[in-house]
């Protein structure tokens, strides 16, 4: 047999496996939004994490997290991801059935990634400067009963004020960035890298910075339906892929910011994958922290559910470690080693 003769049969040969492996592969139902956070899910995809687990990506988008609950709950979607709300604790009384399984963005120190912004011609004319200089002004957050809400109340806290010291207002994160471009609103929180393009933009102005508020708060996580949980070798698959993916951006972090090893490769998929299409907003956002061994921060979903339950938010009473379920982290951490940056022996 001649040399190209060889190398043909080699790369049909070659085809023919991978085309067999396309056809054995699970395939997984994950909801997505368009947020900076999703970028986990399309590095595992792009550089092949999914495939090396046998996982076939089924991206399903959604305009909110929220909407992935019933979805999730019928069986219709097997991933989803979203902040840990009163909403989800009351949905687990209704027996909906749900397990809180990765980090899909936290506020460590260096992380503040859900700033508290203010109109700019509040801040240049003086009016706000301090987080006390809210009072009675209207402070928007995305909605109600959610992570925003926690992180308001121990805002107004350090400066001595209440929950009910500002006019709150709740909406989408477009709309916010609207309310605040037309003098709607005074202040929001608002999730990077919207922030950062408002600054960039001359909109607002930052006024404190997420960790500053609430250091190591869970904002986001990933949800499994509980029957994609129950079963545990294509679920333990999907979280080996998802930690891969998470410790290559976390390769790409430098100084809580987009400028270290690998950075450039994640900057342009934010910019092929997100609403935003500036790379050099993300380059200088506050990056999400995303934990690179997977595991969600049990105490800080605790903490916030305190918060919610003394609000009257959450009907009935309901453990939030019964929620959580960090087996199948700690196992792709048993796999794959514990987490080690570029260089680190």
């Amino acid at each position: 047999m001649s040399p190209v003769t060889i190398t043909r049969a080699l790369a049909l040969a070659a085809a023919l496996a991978a085309s067999q492996a396309a056809l054995a592969a699970d395939k997984v139902r994950i909801g997505v939004v368009g947020s900076a956070t999703d970028v986990i899910h399309v590095l595992a995809d792009k550089k092949g994490f999914f495939a090396q687990e046998g996982i076939a990506p089924d991206f399903v988008s959604f305009i909110s997290a929220t909407q992935m609950i019933a979805p999730l709950a019928g069986g219709d979607l097997d991933v989803g991801g979203g902040g840990p709300s009163a909403g989800l604790y009351n949905a687990a009384m209704r027996n909906i059935q749900l397990k809180v399984v990765a980090d899909k963005g936290s506020m460590p120190a260096g992380h503040g990634f859900m700033p508290l912004v203010v109109r700019k011609t509040l801040w240049d004319s003086g009016k706000v400067r301090t987080l006390a200089d809210l009072k009675g002004l209207k402070v928007g957050n995305t909605s109600k009963a959610g992570s925003g809400d926690v992180t308001l109340d121990r805002a107004m806290k350090m400066v001595g004020l209440t929950f009910d010291s500002v006019d709150k207002l709740y909406m989408g994160i477009p709309q916010l960035a609207a309310a605040l471009d037309s003098g709607a609103l005074d202040a929001s929180f608002l999730l990077e890298p919207t922030a950062s393009n408002l600054i960039k933009r001359g909109t607002v102005a930052l006024l404190a910075k997420g960790d500053d508020l609430y250091v190591n708060q869970q904002l986001a996580v990933i949800l499994y339906a509980e029957a994609f949980a129950q079963k545990r070798d294509v679920a333990q698959r999907f979280m080996n892929a998802w930690v891969k993916g998470a410790r290559s951006y976390n390769d790409a972090l430098q100084d809580g910011k987009l400028t270290g090893p690998n950075s450039e490769e994640v900057l342009q998929l934010l910019v092929e994958n997100t609403p935003i299409k500036d790379k050099e907003v993300y380059r200088t956002m506050i990056a999400p922290a995303i934990n690179p061994d997977g595991a969600v921060n049990d105490e800080g979903l605790r903490q916030d559910y305190a918060f919610y339950k003394s609000q009257g938010w959450i009907q009935g009473d309901i453990n939030p470690d019964s929620l959580v379920d960090n087996s199948f982290a700690h196992r792709s951490t048993q796999i794959l080693g514990p987490y080690k940056r570029p260089g680190q022996k």
